[in-house]
């Protein structure tokens, strides 16, 4: 395992002081990334034998971590817009939503292409150039994330301090104004 990521069985450690605690949320009911106010990563993978539950258990996981953290504001990838897995994925959403709508935390929805152009420089990157990305603009490193969810929870995390005027590292500028298309929520300080 690589330090500072959790196994699927690992306790979250102690979430962050104050200040701005962005949760990214890679939402999928097959695997779903999650990048924690900490910085740390996670990837919650469902399997299609448990059938509708895979959605109760990605909620409640989710729901602890929410309740762990209590992060300023979450970010999510938002639902393809054209995609066939997009009623699927929506399922996911909606039970997140739920949950952070219960415990009124502010989420902001990027599009997959604007999180891709954000990180990346184009938005058809796909999740291993996404991976790269990240290790390329801060060393970071995901485990077992065959499918790249924990690196695009991570770039939603960055995205969020970008947004906010708290850059977690450099980027050309031109990538930072990709985030403008993003509908971002008034957070409390």
């Amino acid at each position: 395992m690589i330090p500072g990521l959790l196994s699927p069985t690992d306790t979250p450690p102690a979430p962050t002081a104050v200040g701005l605690r962005v949760i990214g949320l890679d939402l999928s009911l097959t695997s779903t990334g999650v990048a924690y106010p900490d910085g740390t990563t996670h990837r919650i993978k469902t399997h299609a034998r448990e059938g509708d539950r895979r959605l109760l258990r990605i909620r409640d996981r989710i729901v602890q971590d929410l309740d762990h953290y209590a992060p300023t504001v979450a970010v999510v990838e938002d639902l393809p817009r054209h995609a066939m897995g997009a009623g699927i994925t929506a399922m996911v959403h909606g039970v997140v939503r739920a949950a952070l709508a219960e415990r009124d935390i502010p989420y902001a929805l990027v599009a997959p292409a604007t999180l891709k152009s954000y990180a990346c420089d184009h938005g058809r990157a796909d999740k291993a150039q996404m991976t790269a990305a990240a290790y390329l603009a801060a060393g970071a490193q995901f485990a077992d994330d065959s499918g790249g969810d924990q690196a695009d929870a991570w770039w939603l995390r960055a995205a969020g301090h970008d947004a906010y005027g708290q850059p977690l590292f450099a980027l050309p500028q031109a990538q930072r104004d990709r985030l403008r298309k993003v509908n971002w929520p008034t957070v409390a300080p």
